[in-house]
This record gives structure tokens, C-alpha cells and sequence, in this order.
């Protein structure tokens, strides 16, 4: 676009201006800044050392950065950079968001585009977080239902006291912040209908199909996801990559297809650490109160 309208300038300057085609260079100018604006921030932010203290918390509750090499872990750190610069992180009624709280999240997207070093979520992103769970007009309180919802143009809202729970217990399957970032591959247009948004259009027939025999596993309880993830495809899409990142080899062993599945989509495969020491190898009891 700089050349087709810097040509074009040039071409007119030097036919009908005193500046002959140095007229040109100004669109050049112009267009070249804006281009170069993001990837030269970006350059800037990569180059600042990341802090220790976080690069502890995720060696403590992030098992896919802990196997990572020295290589991966910079990217991955990389990425969390980006994203607590782009995005924007506001509190609710009083809540202000640490540290902690925005790295929270910021993990979260690191995690999902790991393995696609070619995808990026929408940029300039709001995140809103609430003192607690909160119901579908956005108010909170004992009866409210909700600690996460996810809109195609909108913010994130997610409940701080979920966020803080996310990453608490790496292996329990329930992440509120993956759950909700999940929801951003799904929406195609306004809608959430199960697809992701980026999976190959070829494989969206298989896809369909897989999702509805899960959805009748868990309806039967038959399945290792929280009855949840039978409201709709787009929620067992969310539940399912809760379990696949949180509880991989579980998932690999109970749910084979849909593991594989979700391998080819996100490009990696979690299932690197030994399978930790747990009480429980389902998930069904997980709070069904639930993020959207």
C-alpha cells in the first residue's frame, strides 16, 4: 500500500508540483511508521529481561514452560510480554489487578499459541476482573453463577477469584483463564459455535461429529469432563481444553480422539510431565459453576 500510494504521489508531484517525486516520500513516511510501529515495540519489549520472581511462578505452576528449553521458555516469556503490553487489565467495583493477576492471563494465551508460532489472539484486548462470580447482567453476589465470560468483540470478564485459583493446582482441570481464551478461537463472526474459528475448514465436518459424541459421553457420564461441557459444542470445546492442558495424560487415556484432536489443532502435545500424584482421576466433581 506505501509503494502503490508513494508511486502514485511521486507520479503526481512530478507532474504537477514544485516537489517533482520527493512528493512521494511522505506517504512512504506515513505508511512506514504505522507498519513498523508494532513489530519495533515488540523488538523493544523482548529485549527487557523478563523478572525473576515470575519466571519462578511459572516453573512452579505452568508444567508446559517448566519442560520447555532455554529457547521455548524465551518465546514463552516472549509472548507473556506482548501480551501485558497490548492487552488492557481494569478491576470492578474496586478491584485493582497485581502483577500476578495480569500474568495470569497473559499465560494462559502463551500456553494455547505455543505450538502455532504463526497465530496471535485479537489484539488490544480488555480484560475486566470482578470481585467474584457474577450472573448474565454482569452484576455480582450470592446467587450470581458465573466466574468467566468471553464475548467476540468485547472484554473478558473473568472473576479474580478464579484467576487466582487457575493456576493454584496445575493438575485439577479446572482454568477459568484457559477456559475463557479458549472461547476466542470459537467465536467465527458473533458467534460460539463449537468450531474453532482457525481449525482447517476441511476437518470441520469430523470435528462437528466428534464434538457431539463427546457432548453424549458426558450427558451419559461417560466422560472425564464436567457435566458442563454438554450445554453446548462451544463449552465442551472450552471444558476440553481445560482437561487437555491441565490433565493431558488423562485425557490421552480416556478420550483418545478428541486428545489427538486437540494435538493437531494447538500443535504440541502437554503430556510432558510424569502424571502427578492425584486423589482423583476424574474431573466430574469440579465446581459446575461454571465460566461461559
Amino acid at each position: 500500500m506505501a509503494l502503490i500510494v508513494g508511486g502514485g504521489t511521486a507520479v503526481v508531484g512530478a507532474m504537477a508540483t514544485p516537489f517533482g517525486a520527493w512528493l512521494g516520500v511522505i506517504p512512504l513516511v506515513i505508511f512506514g511508521r504505522q507498519a513498523l510501529h508494532k513489530p519495533l515495540r515488540r523488538l523493544r519489549l523482548a529485549r527487557q529481561p523478563f523478572p525473576p520472581e515470575w519466571r519462578e511462578w511459572l516453573d512452579r505452576y505452568v508444567p508446559l514452560y517448566r519442560s520447555l528449553d532455554d529457547e521455548g521458555k524465551e518465546r514463552f516469556e516472549r509472548d507473556i510480554r506482548f501480551v501485558l503490553d497490548e492487552w488492557r487489565f481494569e478491576g470492578v467495583s474496586g478491584i485493582e489487578p497485581n502483577d500476578y493477576h495480569r500474568l495470569s492471563v497473559a499465560t494462559g494465551v502463551a500456553v494455547m499459541l505455543h505450538g502455532r508460532e504463526d497465530w496471535e489472539l485479537s489484539p488490544n484486548r480488555t480484560v475486566l476482573f470482578y470481585p467474584d462470580r457474577f450472573d448474565e447482567n454482569y452484576f455480582d453476589g450470592d446467587y450470581a453463577e458465573y466466574d468467566g465470560m468471553a464475548h467476540a468483540q468485547g472484554p473478558i470478564i473473568l472473576s479474580i477469584h478464579a484467576v487466582e485459583q487457575s493456576w493454584a493446582r496445575p493438575h485439577d482441570g479446572s482454568n477459568v483463564v484457559l477456559h475463557e481464551l479458549a472461547h476466542l478461537f470459537d467465536f467465527d463472526s458473533e458467534f460460539a459455535d463449537g468450531v474453532p474459528s482457525l481449525l482447517d475448514r476441511k476437518s470441520a465436518a469430523a470435528w462437528q461429529r466428534l464434538v457431539k459424541q463427546e457432548m453424549q459421553r458426558v450427558r451419559f457420564g461417560k466422560s472425564i469432563l464436567r457435566r458442563y461441557a454438554a450445554t453446548n459444542p462451544a463449552e465442551l470445546f472450552a471444558v476440553a481444553v481445560e482437561v487437555f492442558f491441565e490433565k493431558p495424560w488423562l485425557l490421552r487415556r480416556k478420550h483418545p480422539e478428541l486428545y489427538g484432536a486437540l494435538v493437531a489443532f494447538f500443535n504440541l502435545d502437554p503430556d510432558v510431565d510424569p502424571q502427578p500424584e492425584v486423589e482423583d482421576e476424574s474431573t466430574e466433581e469440579a465446581a459446575d459453576t461454571d465460566a461461559n
